[in-house]
């Protein structure tokens, strides 16, 4: 087999150099990630343009890029934290967050790749801390716990929106009390129900009550004024009307003008 040329040795090299440095040089960015590019000899991490993108990128060999997801991401939290009154409570939470894609950089010139742990956790912890503490466990077990879950979100995000991380939502799943605790207020609360069902049964009967003095003092009003008004006239008038009226039955029958009380006719059956 001939020799190559001499020619054609720097060539194979020049080539090889190239596959090397391309090999190098070249960075994918996988799906729901973003690269943040840092320049050796370029003043470090750039800030003034936007991440690299999701696809294949080439980079000089001496640069480096720095991947991070930035997909919507989970932490759960099992937070002991105290009451008003003083007492430990057992908080488990869970927190939805991002980085903000377009800030990538400087959360990673400030923070970098482990800011979940250097402010994402003491920031929900924090505000666990401060908004357990207005509440008592009474508050806590029954009625507000919607309500410490919201303001739990609303301190978090106030310190993660200046640390270029974007807060989602915070899910307080569970709230733990002491069991002495725990018990005593569900005692309370079985108090509580069944004095209000006692309430209830004292005001609905007093309601049945004053619905049966109205009816009677109703109908009692009205014999009195109904008997105020039935004098003998009307009452001999009205029985001559009923006379009347039974005089025109086809049933045998004999009417005896004047011969009844007051006067009234006296009507006689053929029985």
């Amino acid at each position: 087999m001939d020799k190559l040329p001499k020619i054609a040795l720097p060539v194979v090299f020049a080539v090889v150099l190239a596959i090397i440095l391309i090999s190098k040089s070249a960075v994918t960015i996988g799906s729901g990630e973003a690269g943040v590019l840092y320049k050796t000899f370029g003043g470090g991490v750039v800030t003034d343009k936007p991440p690299l993108g999701e696809g294949f990128h080439i980079v000089a060999p001496w640069n480096k890029v720095y991947v991070y997801e930035v997909r919507q991401q989970e932490l759960f939290e099992k937070m002991k934290v105290l009451s008003s009154n003083g007492l430990e409570i057992q908080i488990d939470a869970s927190a939805w967050y991002q980085p903000v894609d377009s800030e990538l950089g400087f959360l990673h010139q400030n923070l970098g790749e482990n800011y979940l742990d250097r402010v994402i956790k003491p920031a929900i912890r924090s505000a666990a801390r401060s908004v357990v503490g207005r509440y008592t466990p009474e508050q806590l077990y029954s009625s507000k716990r919607d309500a410490i879950q919201d303001e739990i979100f609303a301190e978090t995000k106030k310190i993660l929106d200046k640390q270029n991380v974007q807060l989602n939502e915070v899910l307080v799943r569970d709230v733990t009390l002491p069991n002495t605790i725990k018990e005593a207020i569900e005692r309370k609360l079985r108090q509580e129900q069944e004095s209000l069902e006692y309430e209830f049964r004292l005001v609905t009967a007093k309601k049945e009550a004053e619905k049966v003095t109205i009816e009677a003092q109703g109908k009692a009003d009205a014999n009195r004024i109904l008997s105020a008004s039935l004098t003998d006239k009307i009452l001999q008038d009205k029985g001559i009307d009923a006379t009347l009226e039974l005089s025109k039955s086809p049933n045998s029958k004999v009417v005896i003008v004047g011969s009844g009380d007051s006067g009234l006719p006296l009507i006689l059956g053929n029985n």
